[in-house]
């Protein structure tokens, strides 16, 4: 009679799995604690591991099947001699299926949620794969019962190789877990950013190619439980590609800056061409959209408010790429529902940031912290005769969360809490500046504008002045900060320094 070993956290599966092992395949069950009891309650028939090694549980649970008679019957190899007169003589019974799940530490990452039985027979299991089928997930119990219907009630090496490699891949992203969570506690000398840093990483899904059609790519999550985009639904359209992600994730951190009012982020190759906050979701939406209406078309939306029928209405009336929103209202559904390929995605937390920032280098990563959201203007400070109003610096805060988002050299004209122009990427800081007074053209009057770096030079200040920009915010920090100062008090223009920078490369 075969004999199962069981031992599980995540009981999805296997009152059912037990059920079926004893039924059809005549399996002996040793199970312990509430396992033993879940079986038990069950009516499944299952021995105790107390039982069945002769010794009790000890320490609170934390020994339990750290036992010969447990390790000795899942590592004995069957073809040879000597370890079979070795189970002889401890009279130790063989173990042919191992089946368990580890205690959920990445969940409830805390000292007592460290399994030490679970991972050792897992490994051993996996180890003498030539002979055990070992099972780390409930997922595998309908692929095993399928295996041991096809074989007469056992399982064939290559079945059994390939569980034993998702059984080493599950233990060693559970020991990463465990050191990272270790890593990150306190310390005498704490550490920002931890000496060694592993990642661990799970495919999602496949995507038809990456950023060309000859590049191979794939969606990965962060370890074993769902978190940020991986916990958004799909509501509809075509598949998410691997531009799609990007330019989410690109639209979800800007996005996120704005929480007290309605906002509509409108991103193109990573780059906003639009952003808008009002009363109304699909006022924001309608003034993002005209901020650049032909830079939106094939665009990405981001909306911090559920989507209602209004706000479907304007986003229907042009081809866009994708929309992710907290939620979606019923009838804003039914609105874009007309556009099939159009990939709608509902995010309840667009403010899920990543822990770190990562980009791969030759040989190696570069890690930094992301750049936080702006909160406040508490910190700034105005360095000119012209002082800005309340009103103005809540506009310049508009401009300054919008830049930050832009890639480097950024520059940002806006009016009424709406981008009028942008300039990104460009290797100077005077042509940012002059491509995006160009875009807002009149609009620029009275306008503010938002630089993600100091003025090395007094030019800049000029341009904007010229085209009726009334204030400046930018982090300062030049030699030559003074230059743009007598610039700004010589032309009436207001500016505030942030003593932060914002690049984005």
């Amino acid at each position: 009679m075969p004999t199962a070993l069981l031992s599980v956290s995540n009981k999805t599966g296997l009152v059912e799995f037990a059920r079926a092992l004893v039924a059809e395949f005549r399996f002996e069950l040793v199970s312990s604690g509430g396992t033993a009891r879940a079986l038990g309650e069950a009516g499944v028939p299952v021995r105790e591991v107390s039982d069945y090694t002769g010794a009790p549980e000890m320490l609170g649970g934390r020994v339990k099947t750290l036992h010969p008679k447990i390790h000795g019957g899942i590592l004995a190899r069957r073809d040879q001699e000597s370890d079979r007169q070795d189970l002889q003589a401890q009279q130790i019974e063989p173990i042919d299926l191992v089946v368990v799940n580890l205690y959920p530490f990445e969940d409830d990452p805390r000292i007592e949620q460290i399994d030490v039985g679970g991972p050792t027979m897992v490994r051993a299991a996996a180890k003498n794969c030539a002979f055990v089928t070992v099972l780390v997930a409930p997922a595998q119990y309908e692929s095993c019962l399928a295996e041991l219907r096809r074989n007469g009630g056992v399982t064939t090496l290559p079945f059994r190789t390939a569980c034993a490699a998702a059984a080493f891949e599950r233990t060693a992203g559970y020991d990463r877990a465990i050191a990272d969570w270790f890593a990150s506690q306190p310390v005498q000398t704490p550490q920002v950013l931890p000496a060694r840093l592993h990642l661990d990483l799970q495919q999602v899904q496949p995507l038809r190619y990456g950023e060309n059609p000859h590049q191979a790519a794939a969606w990965y999550q962060s370890g074993t439980t769902p978190t940020g985009w991986s916990t958004g639904r799909i509501l509809q359209g075509k598949a998410l590609s691997f531009n799609n992600l990007i330019d989410l994730e690109a639209s979800r951190r800007l996005v996120a800056e704005f929480t007290d009012a309605p906002a509509a982020v409108i991103i193109k190759h990573t780059n906003p061409c639009g952003v808008a906050a009002a009363q109304t979701l699909s006022d924001a939406y309608r003034r993002a959209f005209e901020a650049d209406s032909v830079s939106a078309f094939g665009g990405i939306v981001a909306l911090n408010r559920p989507c209602d029928a209004a706000t479907a209405e304007q986003l229907s009336q042009t081809f866009l790429e994708c929309i992710v929103a907290p939620a979606f209202e019923p009838e804003a559904l039914a609105v874009l529902a007309a556009k099939k390929n159009l990939r709608l995605l509902e995010l309840a937390d667009l403010s899920a940031a990543p822990v770190f920032d990562i980009k791969p280098i030759s040989g190696g990563f570069l890690v930094q912290q992301p750049d936080p959201p702006v909160q406040t203007t508490a910190d700034w400070k105005a360095v000119t005769r012209q002082q800005p109003d309340p009103e103005t610096l809540a506009e310049l805060l508009f401009a300054w969360k919008v830049c930050k988002h832009v890639k480097s050299n950024a520059i940002v004209v806006a009016h009424r809490h709406c981008t009028l122009g942008i300039g990104a990427g460009q290797m100077n800081r005077v042509g940012s500046a002059r491509l995006a007074l160009e875009q807002a053209a009149e609009k620029a009057k009275g306008a503010v504008l938002a630089s993600d770096g100091f003025f090395p030079f007094d030019d800049t200040v000029r341009t904007a002045a010229a085209a009726g920009i009334r204030a400046i915010v930018q982090p300062g920090g030049s030699l030559r900060d003074d230059d743009s100062i007598r610039a700004c008090d010589e032309l009436g223009v207001a500016m505030v320094f942030t003593g932060l920078r914002h690049f984005l490369h």
